[in-house]
């Protein structure tokens, strides 16, 4: 089973931009379609961006269309989720997990369980 670590997160201010990066290790990356999640303090936990395993499908919902661009690099085992015009509203603890197979990467369950996540801020 993969093995998941986010990094990248910070403080940022509203319109700036993060790219978080997610390092999977062992075996089997390149087969799992990937999300990317948040869950802010108090609200249940969301998907931001789902990829298949090729990376030639993407989803996002409507709140982060057009913002959130999600890729990966399966010789490198990373996946990431680039963040720009980053508004308030998006602070939360992200997190990267690998999908369940068969479903569409808009609803795959999460397949791992959660890494710790990592913090992204935007204030001003």
């Amino acid at each position: 089973q993969v093995q998941l670590i986010e990094s990248g997160g910070g403080l940022v201010q509203p319109g700036g931009s993060l790219r978080l990066s997610c390092a999977a290790s062992g075996r089997g990356f390149s087969s799992y379609a990937m999300g990317w999640f948040r869950q802010a303090p108090g609200k249940s936990r969301e998907r931001v961006a789902g990829v298949s395993w090729t990376g030639g499908i993407t989803w996002y919902p409507d709140s982060v269309k057009g913002r959130f661009t999600i890729s990966r690099d399966n010789d490198k085992a990373l996946l990431y989720l680039q963040m720009d015009k980053l508004k308030a509203w998006d602070t939360a603890v992200y997190y990267c997990t690998a999908l369940e197979a068969g479903a569409s990467v808009a609803s795959a369950p999460p397949l791992s369980s959660w890494g710790p996540g990592t913090q992204v801020t935007v204030s001003a």
